[in-house]
């Protein structure tokens, strides 16, 4: 048995069922499960201990969105100024040039960089599947996440419904319903693992109702019950959205999810900006997920999810970062930081405060994904934790609050140590078993070659 004692925490931000903060205390760890959380563990000859005197200690960080591929599209000029639809039409032609190490190189990037946010569970809708290439490119993103040992949710996305049928994405990237579908079916076979402590978990995941058709909703929706996975898309992200499904569809976009059988606490969507009255209450009734991604939501100018009003209504909530192509980053401690200014600036200075917004990226997140032994430091726990130093310039006349000096300050919006199931993968703000610099040099070659070919 392997146990790893964290000793002497200075501040501990348990997220438990009580929401305790605690000074002074250690967490053990045997075998990637948090047994104890107690004042005075004395560590026995074979523990490797953690010395955490000087450290602040928090859950960690779970992404419920992300695109991974597209931390090789960081950054293009020509679409700087673009929203989702003219934006999507702009990169779609790029994204058919993605190859199988081309997913791989990306996934190790946006992993890197989440980990070294604090992130220990990510999220993953991948959806671009280009034609001539081999369609089994979920496979690299799950090898690439086991050796760099992330908790992964893997989301198998798809596009069944091109521009010649209506649809936004171009032929080169749409798949037929019969190949999505016995691919998904393959995934959650060969990959899917329903136990508590996992680190892979399938998600099935069409992109949005304005790219599949109605009979592959249906149908995915169907398979994911048979097999007890959960559901992803994006909804009512964009205005642009809303039209497209009253023109196209002759209904709002939640009202046609509904009907496709797309509600239920099995359920999230990311983005849900646009969303009405009535529908925050459909969303709360029927224990529909919402994965909120304010950084992308700023840059493409898509407007401000109703955060707080869910939050009262009860509706599950999650952080996200979104693809690095409209976020630029994947930084789940910039993401909360975000969150936190854009609900005190939109709706008003008590509207959001930092434990809201922990809460999201922590508890909100394990309910989301339903991990309901991710989001907090409590025995019987998943050992996902990540740990910052108080002693940092940019933490100097912060330290009676931690978690608000956590969104707010910092010279560096990175943690310090990052430990996935009792596995120390970042140590002093890096990866341990991996070359930062060889992630980037595949990447950016990966990149290079992706844009060249147009």
């Amino acid at each position: 048995m392997s146990r790893l004692l964290i000793k002497d925490v200075r501040y501990l931000v348990t997220m438990d069922e009580d929401r305790r903060e605690l000074k002074d205390h250690s967490i053990l760890i045997e075998d990637g499960i948090i047994t104890r959380v107690e004042t005075d563990i004395e560590p026995e000859s074979d523990w490797e201990v953690i010395d955490a005197a000087h450290m602040w200690v928090f859950p960690g960080l779970i992404n419920t969105h992300h695109h991974f591929y597209q931390a090789l599209t960081r950054c293009l000029g020509e679409v700087q100024e673009a929203e989702l639809f003219p934006w999507l039409k702009t990169l779609y032609p790029i994204w058919a040039r993605l190859t199988p190490a081309g997913v791989r190189a990306g996934t190790r990037v946006a992993l890197a960089e989440l980990i070294k946010s604090g992130c220990t569970t990510a999220s993953d809708h991948h959806y671009v599947f280009p034609r001539g290439q081999d369609p089994h490119l979920i496979d690299q993103q799950i090898e690439a996440a086991g050796e760099l040992g992330v908790r992964f949710h893997p989301c198998r996305g798809s596009m069944s419904r091109g521009e010649d049928e209506g649809g936004l994405p171009p032929r080169e990237v749409v798949q037929k319903e019969e190949e999505i579908l016995e691919d998904s079916r393959r995934l959650i076979e060969k990959y899917h693992d329903p136990r508590p402590y996992s680190m892979c978990q399938i998600v099935l995941a069409p992109c949005s109702p304005f790219s599949v058709t109605p009979e592959l909703l249906k149908e995915t929706a169907v398979m994911a019950r048979q097999y007890g996975v959960r559901c992803h898309t994006h909804l009512a992200e964009t205005a642009d959205e809303d039209d497209y499904c009253q023109k196209e569809l002759g209904m709002r976009p939640l009202e046609f999810m509904e009907k496709m059988g797309w509600t239920g606490p099995d359920v999230w969507y990311a983005h849900g900006i646009h969303f009405q009255d009535e529908e925050l209450e459909v969303l709360a009734r029927t224990g529909t997920g919402v994965a909120h991604c304010p950084v992308s939501n700023q840059k493409l100018s898509s407007g401000v999810a109703r955060i707080p009003e869910m939050l009262e209504l009860g509706v599950p909530v999650g952080l996200a970062v979104d693809g690095s192509a409209s976020n630029d980053a994947s930084n789940m401690l910039l993401e909360m930081k975000s969150a936190l200014l854009l609900h005190k600036l939109y709706y008003g200075i008590d509207a959001m405060d930092a434990r809201k917004v922990l809460e999201m990226a922590t508890r909100g997140g394990a309910r989301l994904l339903g991990r309901p032994e991710l989001g907090s430091i409590a025995p019987g726990q998943a050992a996902d934790l990540f740990l910052v130093d108080a002693r940092r310039v940019g933490f100097a006349g912060a330290q009676s609050d931690p978690v608000t000096a956590l969104l707010t300050c910092g010279d560096a919006l990175q943690a310090d140590l990052t430990i996935i199931g009792g596995r120390v993968v970042v140590r002093e703000g890096k990866l341990t078993e991996f070359d930062e610099e060889e992630i980037n040099r595949e990447a950016v070659a990966q990149s290079r070659a992706m844009l060249e070919k147009g």
